[in-house]
């Protein structure tokens, strides 16, 4: 028996590229799946649900700006399924994702899963994003390395709903940093596991993880004093990359992406016209 993945997905002012995540996620191998969209106080995305009238899409429309941490909440708070699986509204999965992290957890391999990704930069065309440029995003890591550098993406983390039960909500009192202190939260009491297979699209660019270290910097001291960290420096997500340290941490993964763009129902109907 298929048991049901609650997709969270919270949204902003992000319509194109939403549609192409609700494509990807029409595109799976897995069909057993209730997607929740939280529309953070945007503007409205209703078009999605006649779109693809296939898919169990349901949508929450909070009345005052929420927060994309607290629009996470809401989502897992309004979500029937067993297990919930986590995407940002800019990234996508490629169609094997969701059965093969699925299969570890009805295995009973572990009670969290998440993938490598494939980073991508693009052009943003009429009709959709035009991938040009990609890179692996893959890293071994130790507790202690994941206490120093976070390489964990939480887009496509595919977990136990019951694992809230017992750690509780996102903490939007860390904001940039709410996964991070989620996986270590999760990893003291619960067993995680990595799938070396590229599964994620993992956007980078036109505002796609742009970060404002001095504004993050009280919330990383928050994490730090959380769990017990040394101070650790708000580095530019770029200049991240290239420490030697995490040079170190590279693996290999399987990749299966041919680097194509994920063309929505959205973006047909819009080349339809031009």
């Amino acid at each position: 028996m298929n048991i049901l993945v609650s997709v969270i997905i919270p949204t902003f002012n992000r319509g194109m590229f939403l549609c192409e995540l609700v494509e990807s996620l029409f595109r799976q191998t897995y069909k057993q799946l209730e997607i929740i969209i939280v529309n953070d106080f945007g503007e409205k995305v209703d078009f999605i649900k006649e779109l693809y009238p296939e898919l169990n899409l349901k949508l929450i429309q909070p009345d005052r700006k929420l927060g994309h941490v607290v629009a996470r909440n809401e989502g897992v708070h309004a979500a029937s399924g067993n297990y919930i699986l986590l995407c940002d509204d800019d990234d996508m999965l490629l169609p094997h994702h969701i059965e093969e992290c699925v299969k570890v957890l009805d295995a009973g391999e572990a009670d969290f899963v998440h993938t490598d990704a494939e980073m991508f930069e693009f052009t943003v065309e009429e009709f959709g994003r035009q991938p040009f440029h990609h890179r692996l995003f893959a890293y071994d890591y130790t507790i202690d390395d994941m206490k120093t550098y976070s390489t964990y993406v939480p887009s496509g983390t595919i977990y136990r709903k019951k694992i809230h039960e017992v750690i509780g909500s996102f903490d939007p009192e860390i904001n940039n940093y709410w996964d991070w202190d989620f996986f270590l939260r999760v990893y003291k009491s619960f067993n995680i596991k990595k799938l070396p297979i590229a599964s994620v699209l993992y956007a980078h660019g036109h505002g796609s993880n742009s970060q404002d270290t001095s504004k993050m910097r009280p919330y990383l001291d928050r994490l730090c004093a959380k769990h017990g960290l040394p101070l650790l420096p708000t580095n530019n997500f770029g200049t991240l990359l290239q420490e030697d340290t995490l040079k170190a941490r590279q693996s290999k993964s399987r990749r299966s992406w041919d680097s194509g763009a994920v063309v929505s129902r959205y973006g047909k109907m819009i080349k339809k016209t031009i």
